[in-house]
């Protein structure tokens, strides 16, 4: 089957040259029950080209499983993935049967491997192996014949030099190597993955097409897609709900994109936490500082705007909006006086907003320098944390959903703040 076809069938879009590569890669290995580790970042793709796999391969009338190995908790992946035997562990009052015997013959995808505890990646290795394995509480050694995708969103190779994955079953997993480019790397997809999109929430909800007008095409191109297609899709989606005029503009647009504030400013973005050699956990909680900075933005961006509704402001302009939030401090009291202060920046480019002049005959007082303070990383992420969860009603899988963690990660945050308390 050549590269057009199976893009059509499986609904891969896209024509950039990587993702090309991507697709031929495809073509190389699902003939074949060779092991494919995919790795890309969160909203690529992945799953979409684990299922081309198994749909090309010889067991595509079999069995494809799909397993997040991040969502379930540590005590019970490994019933999860083998079975267990009734009396196994408190709670199991039957036999159960795991994943792997359920995938007989079929594909198992095994998403988020990078988030297998130790325990699990022992049982997983001797799997790969020998095709053996064993059910929790069992003895009784059983054979299965399963082709294993799996997909993470982590360097592997740094967590392998890190500790917190094995070295050998890195090597097992990673027999054939796929890498999903970001969308930022691919500009020449953008485009027509929205165009898709929007076709088909069209006919979801019975709406015309939606059509791009020049700038807004320009404004997609720039932008960093730092959700991927998975961002892209909920946009398109956000624009056939929300927006009633059938020509879309910049300006409808960028409400919608994070990080993108005036038209002056169309090209900042969102920063996006890279996967370096630094501590993935680091870096997750890093993200999550960025994105209390970013929507304490947006909260200001708002109480200017009713600042403006109230009368005029100092600096306003048609198309201005208030400086970036370290450089100005807002003070509403009541319905009456709103007061601005500005801090010096010197040659960079910010503008500063005037204080208000005082009257001749007032006397000048002294104000006592006021020193900036931060919340600890750990009050900034809990907070961040506890709101998302009100927001969502306490769902966490929603919550980590949003958050960019997994299931996992966000119970042992909890867990770890009720040890606090």
């Amino acid at each position: 089957m050549d590269r057009e076809s199976i893009q059509e069938r499986f609904g891969i879009v896209g024509r950039s040259m990587a993702l090309r590569n991507v697709i031929d890669r495809v073509r190389q290995v699902a003939g074949t029950d060779i092991t494919v580790l995919i790795q890309g970042e969160s909203g690529t793709g992945k799953e979409l080209i684990a299922e081309a796999i198994h749909g090309l391969s010889a067991r595509r009338h079999q069995s494809f499983t799909i397993v997040n190995c991040g969502a379930i908790p540590e005590g019970l992946i490994e019933s999860e993935l083998f079975g267990a035997e009734k009396g196994a562990y408190t709670g199991a009052v039957e036999r159960r049967t795991g994943y792997f015997e359920q995938s007989d013959r079929g594909t198992i995808f095994l998403d988020e491997i990078g988030e297998m505890p130790p325990a699990a990646q022992i049982r997983l290795l001797r799997v790969l192996e020998t095709g053996q394995f064993t059910r929790v509480g069992a003895s009784q050694v059983r054979k299965v014949d399963v082709r294993i995708v799996a997909a993470t969103n982590k360097d592997l190779a740094h967590e392998v030099r890190a500790g917190r994955f094995r070295e050998d079953l890195y090597y097992r997993l990673s027999t054939v190597l796929v890498e999903i480019p970001p969308l930022r790397q691919r500009s020449e997809d953008i485009l027509p993955l929205l165009k898709t999109f929007l076709h088909r929430f069209a006919q979801k909800y019975d709406s015309p097409v939606k059509h791009l007008s020049d700038d807004a095409r320009e404004l997609l191109l720039r932008y960093r897609w730092p959700g991927n297609v998975r961002e892209l899709r909920n946009v398109a989606e956000q624009i056939e709900v929300l927006i009633r005029d059938k020509e879309v503009t910049a300006r409808d647009i960028r409400p919608y994109l994070r990080g993108v504030r005036t038209e002056q400013d169309r090209s900042e973005l969102l920063p996006v936490v890279r996967k370096t050699s630094e501590d993935s956990a680091d870096a997750r909680e890093r993200e999550l500082i960025y994105r209390a900075l970013f929507e304490l933005r947006s909260q200001v961006r708002r109480m200017w705007e009713e600042m403006k509704k109230r009368g005029p402001v100092p600096g306003d302009g048609p198309d201005e909006y208030p400086p970036l939030i370290e450089d100005v401090a807002y003070e509403i009291e009541g319905d009456e006086d709103i007061g601005l202060r500005s801090s010096e920046n010197v040659g960079n480019g910010r503008q500063k907003v005037q204080e208000p002049e005082k009257a001749h005959d007032e006397p000048e007082e002294e104000v006592a320098e006021e020193k900036e303070t931060f919340p600890t990383l750990e009050d900034a992420e809990r907070e961040l944390i506890t709101r998302a969860l009100k927001t969502f009603n306490g769902n966490r899988r929603q919550t980590a959903r949003t958050l960019g963690i997994s299931e996992r990660t966000l119970y042992r945050k909890l867990k770890e703040f009720e040890e606090d308390l």
